[in-house]
């Protein structure tokens, strides 16, 4: 090659480097949706029953990670951990009673990097855990430029609201209403969208950028839904989880015995026993019903909020980011509520549009977002959008957001990162965009973990405070499998003692999706390693043993004494 052609070839090189650079570092709006105790019960995630046509046209347009688990499934601790890209371990936060700002370290959030960047940061109902865990203030003004809204009905949630059928209002699990007789005739999640959609029609000729966090608060319970929606899901459609009962080699430690259900006054009107007593089947199916139209219900609203999104000419430059802070229990394993290390608990949906990125292909509407009307045909199912099957963590959310939006994502934490305000200990998943993801890695892990005061289940075994942590479920979830180990923990240290083994969790996935069979029976956690060590031939085997090493090294839990 003459040296006049390698000139060229060198500017050519250098302007093709130049304009994909410029590229990626346009601005882009972030419109971050997160749902409240949403499992993938969606079409999008292959649901047959569900009616989500909202969410599922969202997903035709995006990349959607059928794979993302939550830290810890509970609200408080994975919105802390969501929001900072660290680890309940790092953020030391496992129940809802502590201040990460000041228990742990002073970690920027996502949108007060965005802040910070010059964006207009917002938030609209339950984005962070309110209370302590968020200075009573939803962490204002670090993390947003306006104050937090939070719908005003939301004060009536728990209250005596819920007409049973002896026509006297109760605090009930279930509670389908007529809207217009309930107290200011609205609901939160109806509130949210409203101000949701101010927002946006307030801030689309401002000329910044903006961040717009809208935090929706179903299905979490009480069921308190517009009553239309149970028409959805007759009851004689639903069934019952294909493994309602508790796994026999289930380790007592692990049990979540599900003590904010049976605080509502229709669930304590059952006498179940305390803490395994299966509840009736009928109403299991209720509770189901109820679920399903509560996933219904928000996906409406969700609806509203991206047809407005479109409807002002926003979708083109605006990511768009829909997930939930963990998933919930249907009667799997026994169990209902979070609380727990199973799938069903930690698995959530996670999905990312970007205009001319992931929404590329053409269809058939002059809107990118048209309204999808629930209670009519629901034509799109999930059948465009890339997806992603590989393992990834709810952590990987603030790295990835910032790629797409054109700011550079943080820095990866170092070992112990308690003085260093941003950095993350998620990745940055838009390497996967657009790429053939579903071949099977090997190394993809993710980590979740929970707490428990005691051996046996009792009656703070869901939610215990700090000061009565005195074990810790780490979870490990792989294409091939999930890994669970009990051990003491010293919640004065913070320190995991993984020596000290309480009970232990090991489910093929192959052969036990459903995480029904623990293959865990020794009584020693060395033991097992030691088994792994004398010539497994399973092709799990190595690579478990493997993320036991990393566990044991002590860098699985980086914030750790």
């Amino acid at each position: 090659m003459s040296l006049s052609v390698q000139k060229w070839v060198c500017v050519l090189i250098l302007c093709m480097f130049s304009h994909d650079v410029v590229a990626k570092t346009v601005r882009r709006n972030v419109l971050f949706i997160m749902a409240d105790d949403l499992r993938p019960t969606l079409g999008c995630y292959g649901d047959p029953i569900v009616k989500s046509p909202n969410i599922d046209q969202l997903a035709s347009k995006s990349n959607v990670f059928l794979n993302a688990y939550a830290q810890q499934a509970v609200c408080g601790p994975s919105r802390t951990s969501l929001l900072t890209s660290r680890r309940p371990d790092t953020t030391r936060l496992y129940d809802f009673n502590s201040y990460w700002r000041v228990h742990a370290g002073n970690y920027t959030t996502l949108p007060q990097y965005f802040k910070s960047k010059g964006y207009t940061t917002m938030s609209v109902g339950k984005v962070f855990h309110p209370g302590i865990a968020s200075n009573h203030s939803d962490d204002y003004p670090y993390s947003w430029s306006v104050p937090p809204y939070h719908p005003p009905s939301f004060k009536y949630e728990n209250m005596k609201v819920c007409k049973g059928s002896d026509g006297k209002l109760h605090a009930n699990l279930l509670c389908s209403v007529n809207v217009s007789e309930t107290p200011l005739g609205t609901l939160p999640d109806m509130e949210s969208t409203e101000e949701a959609i101010r927002l946006l029609k307030s801030t689309r000729d401002s000329g910044k950028n903006f961040f717009l966090a809208v935090g929706f608060h179903k299905p979490h319970i009480p069921f308190r839904i517009p009553q239309d929606f149970l028409t959805l899901y007759p009851l004689d459609k639903m069934s019952l989880a294909p493994d309602p009962d508790v796994p026999k080699g289930l380790p007592s430690v692990a049990y979540n015995p599900w003590t904010d259900i049976r605080k509502r006054e229709d669930v304590q009107a059952l006498n179940i026993s305390f803490p395994y007593g299966p509840i009736p089947k009928d109403f299991q199916l209720q509770i189901q019903q109820h679920y399903y139209a509560s996933v219904s219900y928000m996906d409406s609203q969700v609806g509203r909020l991206l047809n407005t999104l479109d409807y002002l000419g926003l979708a083109e430059d605006t990511v768009v980011v829909f997930t939930s802070d963990h998933g919930w229990s249907l009667g799997e394993h026994g169990e209902w509520a979070k609380y727990s290390n199973f799938d069903v608990a930690t698995r959530v949906p996670l999905m990312f549009y970007v205009a001319g990125m992931t929404a590329v292909r053409p269809w058939p509407e002059d809107e990118t977002f048209p309204y999808m009307d629930v209670f009519g045909p629901t034509p799109h199912r999930f059948t465009q959008g890339g997806t992603v099957s590989n393992v990834n963590e709810l952590l990987d959310v603030f790295p990835t957001v910032s790629v797409l939006a054109g700011l550079k994502p943080p820095l990866p934490c170092p070992d112990n990162s308690f003085d260093v305000e941003l950095c993350t200990e998620g990745h940055d998943l838009t390497n996967t965009f657009n790429n053939d993801n579903n071949r099977k890695k090997s190394d993809g892990i993710a980590f979740s973990q929970y707490p428990r005061p005691a051996d046996t289940p009792q009656e703070n075994s869901d939610l215990p405070d700090l000061k009565d942590i005195r074990i810790m479920g780490y979870s490990l979830r792989s294409w091939d499998y999930r890994f669970t180990v009990w051990a003491g923990f010293d919640p004065a240290s913070f320190h995991a003692n993984l020596s000290d083994v309480h009970g232990g969790e090991l489910y093929l996935l192959e052969e036990d999706p459903g995480q029904d069979h623990n293959l865990y029976n020794s009584s020693e956690y060395s033991l097992l390693l030691c088994k792994l060590g004398l010539g497994q031939q399973q092709p799990w085997a190595q690579t478990l043993k493997q993320h036991l090493l990393y566990l044991t090294a002590g860098t699985k839990s980086k914030g750790m004494a």
